[in-house]
């Protein structure tokens, strides 16, 4: 389960990774990283920068299945993003969005797309900045 303090709602925050945030897709899930400039190497992988720690947002359409197969996925991805949470820079907003294969795919098969795209997206974001 992630975090309240590190659960992304605002769906202003959503629309704002998603558009000037790094993507980074496999076959199952798409990241969209958009890590806070403000927040520099000093303050940790992880960390709280500046009173805002990392936070996490999940994208589960209605192409990916039932409602059954929806809510096994969110809670998949839930699941996976609290553990790579530690990985994600200090002030870092994540979104995660399921691709329609992701129903299909078991738990192991989104780990390795997750944590695949988080590691690219992350090296994206950093040259960037």
């Amino acid at each position: 389960m992630l975090p309240a303090a590190h659960r992304l709602r605002r769906s202003v925050d959503f629309e704002r990774t998603v558009r000037r945030g790094t993507r980074a897709g496999r076959s199952t899930v798409v990241v969209h990283l958009l890590v806070d400039p403000d927040a520099g190497p000093e303050a940790g992988v992880g960390a709280v920068a500046g009173g805002a720690p990392s936070q996490v947002g999940l994208v589960v359409s209605k192409a990916v299945g039932n409602a059954v197969h929806r809510n096994q996925v969110k809670r998949r991805l839930r699941h996976l993003a609290a553990a790579h949470l530690p990985a994600l820079p200090a002030g870092a907003r994540m979104v995660i969005r399921a691709l329609p294969a992701s129903s299909g795919a078991t738990y192991a098969e989104l780990d390795h797309d997750l944590e695949s795209c988080l590691d690219r997206a992350v090296a994206r974001a950093r040259r960037t900045t």
